[in-house]
């Protein structure tokens, strides 16, 4: 039990850290990884009519959006 409460504070201090970083800088600034430009463009590419900005889930269950 001490283990997984070691592992569980060192988990809570790590998200907080990240937390922090994705929230006080602006998006487009941000890069969490080397691929981050390919994996927005392959995104675009999939889903090039979707916001992102505002996100509603009955118009992500409607049969267009599946």
């Amino acid at each position: 039990p001490r283990l997984e409460l070691a592992w569980a504070m060192k988990a809570h201090q790590h998200a907080q850290v990240y937390f922090n970083l994705i929230s006080s800088v602006d998006p487009k600034f941000l890069s969490l990884t080397k691929v981050d430009d390919r994996i927005y463009r392959e995104f675009r590419q999939t889903f090039r009519d979707l916001r992102v900005d505002v996100l509603d889930p009955e118009e992500l269950k409607s049969e267009p959006a599946k």
